[in-house]
């Protein structure tokens, strides 16, 4: 008896030195997949907490679980309002990763931990004007009032919680113009600013518009970065990146560890990382979706204007403040390269106004903000895909991707385009209807939610 107890003993023993060596190993070298989960808990949590002045523990409990990972669901945040930071790991002490809010600039990921070298990013006082009042009693878009549509029709469609989707957060209906009709979900109003994902993208490619304006960039330019010279990267063109088809090699898989989530969580120089890769397709000739080539426009056309403190102002000065966007901020990574793929946070009234820059192809209160003719050919099929335009717009609407012409088939006129997010951010705009259709919300793809059923019956009831 007394063997048998010394052998349990000993077992015991040896389970408590595995689970304190299993323990200890996590803490000292987490793998890289609960760094990846502390990472983005650290950076939703913080921009949604600094940006958008949510509550921090419904935010994890409801944005941060959206992607349904188990991991996430052992995920702890500690919010620091006085040092602008946010830090969040497995039970709270494990692969442990922080955000920092800047001024001017929002929240970024600090992989390194280098909190000084990222607080350097920001918006220094005078680099951008004070911008024009928007009077909250003039109508949108000059201002914030909305004199909303009669028609029952619109209230019945807006009321449909099977046509807005699962988890909407906001939707907005411009026509001629005119906010006609909108509708938010509980705790959002029409001043909460709102994640558009990769319709951020889309926003991304008008910003380099502005700067072809200007003469400072041309689509056609190639040899972008100068480790590109020496091989055949040195063919890319900057019209090759915008339509997607750049030939470089990048997983845009979000399940685990792919290279959008370890550039998004990983990596203090998200340009950087993308840049190194190689080839894996014919420039030019074959369409792959890259989070990590809309991060290197972003860094290309910094670097064309070249004053660092400038060209974190451009956005503001350039295009949304010109618009009246005042609630949009795009988010840079630590090392300042704006993260034009994914992390710009607006107002629903705000991704309006863009959308309804797009329809007046690029220009505002009567000034060309974008040259003659480049929405036009934003929305032209790029070379090597039918359902994506050249500069990073969609052709076809979410799900549609794979049938081009789907929506035509499905009563949408053949000049829809969209903007498109992950998790069922939309921005619908239809020329011929003068019609902008805006659809923000927490819908992960598995739930199915497509937009293109309230559009359609919106088209019909507004026509």
């Amino acid at each position: 008896m007394r063997i048998l107890l010394k052998i349990i003993k000993w077992l015991l023993g040896l389970v408590v030195l595995a689970i304190v060596a299993f323990v200890a190993w996590l803490y000292i070298a987490p793998p890289e997949l609960i760094r990846v989960g502390s990472g983005y808990s650290a950076k939703i949590v913080c921009s949604n907490v600094f940006l958008a002045g949510r509550d921090a523990r419904q935010v994890l409990a409801v944005d941060v679980q959206a992607p349904g990972h188990p991991l996430l669901r052992l995920m702890r945040v500690s919010v620091d309002k006085n040092r602008g930071t946010v830090s969040a790991g497995l039970l709270g002490v494990l692969g442990k990763s922080v955000a920092i809010a800047r001024d001017g600039v929002g929240c970024a990921s600090v992989p390194d931990g280098n909190l000084s070298k990222a607080r350097q990013t920001k918006l220094h006082a005078g680099s951008v004007a004070s911008p024009r009042d928007v009077s909250v009693d003039a109508l949108w878009p000059d201002g914030e009032r909305v004199e909303a549509s009669q028609n029952p029709v619109i209230s019945k469609l807006l009321d449909d919680a099977g046509l807005t989707g699962t988890g909407m957060r906001a939707v907005v209906v411009v026509k001629n113009g005119r906010i006609v009709a909108e509708r938010y979900g509980d705790g959002f109003s029409q001043k909460t600013p709102l994640l558009g994902w990769s319709m951020t993208k889309t926003v991304n490619a008008a910003i380099i518009g502005t700067l072809v304006k200007d003469g400072k960039m041309a689509v056609t330019s190639q040899g972008l970065f100068g480790p590109w010279k020496a091989d055949g990267r040195a063919a890319i063109s900057l019209a090759d990146m915008m339509a997607m088809s750049s030939g470089l090699q990048f997983n845009e898989d979000y399940g685990d560890v792919a290279d959008v989530t370890r550039m998004l969580y990983l990596e203090p120089d998200m340009a950087g990382f993308a840049a190194s890769k190689p080839l894996s397709g014919e420039v030019g000739k074959v369409f792959s979706y890259s989070s990590g080539t809309a991060v290197m426009l972003s860094r290309l056309w910094q670097e064309a204007i070249g004053d660092k403190d400038k060209a974190l102002a451009w956005p503001r000065t350039a295009l949304f403040d010109p618009l009246g966007m005042h609630s949009a901020v795009l988010e840079t990574d630590e090392q300042g390269t704006f993260v034009g793929s994914s992390y710009l946070y607006a107002s629903a009234h705000d991704w309006a106004r863009f959308g309804q820059f797009l329809l007046q192809g690029g220009v505002w209160n009567g000034n060309n903000i974008l040259p003659a003719g480049f929405v036009d050919w934003m929305r032209e099929p790029a070379p090597a895909s039918k359902v994506y335009g050249k500069g990073q717009l969609w052709i076809e609407g979410p799900g549609d991707e794979e049938s081009p012409g789907a929506g035509v088939a499905a009563g949408l006129p053949k000049d829809t385009y969209w903007m498109e997010g992950h998790d069922g951010q939309t921005v619908t705009i239809i020329q011929s209807e003068q019609l902008v259709v805006v659809r923000l919300g927490l819908t992960p793809a598995k739930v199915g939610y497509r937009p293109q059923a309230m559009v359609g019956a919106l088209v019909k009831a507004l026509h």
